[in-house]
């Protein structure tokens, strides 16, 4: 899968599969295309994180050996890479460094995540120059950290007990633990909002735009069924904790969200102190990579919208989620409704560049991803995954050495794949060949 394939051929693949996936956005929104495709042509790396569609395009063709009746439908991540964990503050008030970004999360093979991320990691080794052996042992150290925390989880009876905190990290991962500690929810909202005659109000700027009354009154009508998703367990009572004090049409979220409208709501919260007023965030949501190449009807009807698939999913795969977490729809389109949260910070690789520093860490990360594995089956609240994930995927790897290193050599051989692919991607952005968005315009 990973072997010699004629260039020309490989860029048609490449051109075909983003058109494929993003073709009407790009329609709707060139623009915002043309900066997402200049920020993956900065390099290997920033292209491996904008195309998840490639990935899975090319896993289609993979045959997994790992993958049997039951570990085949796996709740998965489904962009799983070295820049999408960080920190966020759970309902319980306690702050867990963890996978976020939940965008992409769908039903499929439990490798696909764990090759997706040895990938990244050998992109981001080679990004540090790291030779390359010490690069395979970083995404052996990964691997072997996943596999060693599945087999705890099949001893053990709470799936849920394993969270990397203040108390159990140091390192990297404390110091990004700290700095979110550190944040103030005041200090959120004075770089997103102004007072303005006692009354806070959402900034003027490039990324907002006021609505006009007609979409006003649509996105509240879109507001108040959003409320309804919210489950009761996490509801607030008090009465005017959800009124909406301010709306705003925004942008900006992030390379993978290029082209999808979303609105920015400021709401009341747990007093009328404006220190504790609310950002929401209602963000349309995007068909998964994922599904595109997973043959399963009973999934993919099982979903409302893409929205309602996106909350089921983190609800699966992430302990303890935002209880602002919902979905909702406009004019018949799928959104996802969350905080903006001012204790999330994503973790700097800037900052870890020697092996012996990022070895504790990539062995962390491995844990957590055999925690959102592992909670995602019947303990929780979906019922799509009705098998105890961490025992089939015990069953299927044995005593684990013949899969990790498998999936060293996969990691390693697909990133110089995507280096070969980067380069391609560029020559054919440069040229005007992605669905019409040029470079030139």
């Amino acid at each position: 899968m990973c072997g010699v394939e004629p260039r020309d051929q490989r860029t048609e693949l490449i051109v075909s599969t983003l058109v494929d996936a993003f073709d009407d956005l790009m329609r709707a929104s060139p623009r915002a295309f043309r900066t997402k495709f200049r920020k993956m042509a900065a390099d290997p790396f920033a292209f491996y994180r904008g195309t998840a569609c490639l990935f899975y395009a090319d896993m289609a063709e993979l045959d997994d050996r790992w993958a049997d009746e039951r570990t085949s439908r796996v709740w998965i991540h489904g962009d799983l890479h070295a820049e999408n964990f960080g920190t966020y503050m759970n309902a319980d008030g306690v702050l867990v460094f963890d996978v976020n970004d939940f965008d992409e999360a769908y039903v499929g093979h439990f490798s696909w995540d764990l090759r997706r991320f040895a990938a990244s990691l050998a992109l981001l080794g080679w990004r540090k120059a790291l030779p390359e052996e010490a690069v395979e042992d970083l995404v052996r150290a990964y691997l072997q950290a996943y596999v060693e925390q599945v087999r705890q989880y099949v001893r053990g009876s709470d799936d849920a007990e394993f969270a990397l905190r203040l108390d159990n990290t140091e390192g990297a991962l404390k110091d990004v633990l700290e700095g979110a500690r550190a944040s103030s929810r005041r200090g959120m909202l004075d770089q997103v909002s102004v007072v303005v005659e006692h009354e806070r109000r959402f900034r003027d700027g490039s990324r907002n735009r006021r609505l006009d009354d007609a979409e006003r009154d649509v996105v509240m009508e879109a507001y108040e069924r959003y409320l309804g998703t919210i489950p009761h367990r996490k509801r607030e009572d008090h009465r005017d904790f959800y009124a909406v004090k301010d709306l705003v049409a925004t942008s900006g979220f992030g390379i993978g969200s290029a082209g999808l409208p979303a609105y920015s709501l400021l709401i009341e919260g747990v007093n009328q102190a404006l220190e504790n007023d609310v950002v929401l965030t209602m963000k349309q949501a995007n068909v998964p990579a994922a599904s595109r190449f997973v043959d399963l009807p009973d999934v993919r009807g099982y979903f409302e919208h893409e929205g309602h698939r996106t909350v089921v999913s983190q609800r699966a795969l992430q302990v303890h989620a935002d209880p602002f977490l919902g979905h909702t729809t406009v004019e018949g389109v799928g959104y996802v409704v969350d905080e903006l949260s001012p204790y999330e910070t994503d973790l700097d690789w800037g900052d870890v560049n020697e092996p012996d520093e990022m070895a504790p860490v990539v062995a962390q990360l491995g844990r957590a991803t055999a925690k959102i594995h592992c909670v995602s089956d019947t303990d929780s609240d979906q019922t799509l995954v009705d098998f105890q994930t961490e025992e089939a995927i015990a069953a299927v790897i044995g005593d684990g050495d013949a899969f990790v290193e498998d999936l060293v050599a996969f990691g390693t051989a697909y990133a110089a794949r995507v280096r070969d692919d980067h380069a391609l991607f560029v020559a054919a952005f440069r040229s005007g060949s992605i669905g019409g968005v040029s470079a030139a315009d």
